[in-house]
């Protein structure tokens, strides 16, 4: 099982020279990722919040080596033209070291839709996803996207330069036990359970996106939130391929990231 330092972008992390050094030291103690969160607005008591795009291309230009990405960025509230150039010119810029972590998103954590007037319809955002994740796969194979669907519109425009990677590696974040989450992450390249509680219930999850993907025995990342203290190992024994930090929002600190970092990743 792989290992990645996850972090929300909030109070001291929000200064993207922290990210950075952090990712750094990630790098040169043996973790295989960095990823972040992607969130315009969170609720009190967090009061600082970076922009993910930027901070990301720092941790890009100064790591050589993991592998990186928004683990997950809410697709309905970003317009997907934009997204497939920040997403391919991150790719370049990386060596090809991206990926996309991409969900519905939620507003009862910072009320990041409805006060900026966007979608709150679970409905509708999902649509909205699957719309966008269709652009995305167009846009970065460089052939000439025609989309003309109920939520968004790209009337024939190419988008160059591709990402160095033949496809960007695109992880569907939901929760285990839905059916339209398991079915839509059985489509991409892996799967972040949402509230995962339990090995016995990532086990399930697992178990049935085997079951419905075209290929089962194609390469498929399962990416377990949790914290250092978890029991990684029976996670891992229910079909884990990463382990991605988990740390409280609201009370997160450098000094609390550094020392899991200096910790070392699972082995």
């Amino acid at each position: 099982m792989r290992s990645a330092v996850w972090v929300p972008l909030f109070d001291e992390l929000a200064d993207p020279r922290a990210a950075v050094r952090l990712a750094v030291a990630a790098e040169e103690h043996g973790w295989d990722g960095f990823f972040v969160w992607d969130h315009v607005r969170w609720r009190e008591p967090v009061a600082a919040v970076a922009d993910p795009w930027t901070t990301l291309a720092a941790v890009a230009t100064a790591t050589s080596t993991i592998r990186l990405g928004p683990m997950v960025t809410a697709l309905p509230r970003r317009r997907p033209q934009v997204v497939a150039r920040q997403t391919a010119t991150l790719d370049v810029l990386s060596g090809g070291r991206l990926v996309l972590g991409a969900g519905l998103g939620s507003d009862r954590f910072g009320g990041e839709y409805s006060r900026f007037g966007d979608e709150v319809d679970d409905r509708r955002r999902a649509g909205m996803l699957d719309e966008a994740l269709e652009i995305l796969g167009t846009a970065w194979a460089g052939e000439v996207v025609e989309h003309h669907g109920e939520h968004h519109t790209v009337d024939g425009v190419r988008f160059l330069p591709r990402p160095v990677q033949e496809r960007v590696p695109v992880w569907i974040a939901g929760f285990p036990g839905r059916r339209r989450p398991l079915h839509r992450a059985a489509r991409y390249d892996g799967f972040v359970p949402v509230n995962l509680e339990h090995p016995d219930q990532l086990a399930a999850a697992v178990g049935q996106i085997h079951d419905l993907r075209d290929d089962p025995a194609a390469p498929y990342d399962v990416a377990v939130t949790l914290p250092a203290s978890a029991d990684l190992i029976g996670f891992e024994a229910a079909g884990a391929t990463w382990w991605l930090t988990d740390f409280d929002p609201h009370r997160i600190t450098l000094d609390e990231v550094g020392g899991v970092v200096r910790d070392g990743p699972f082995r």
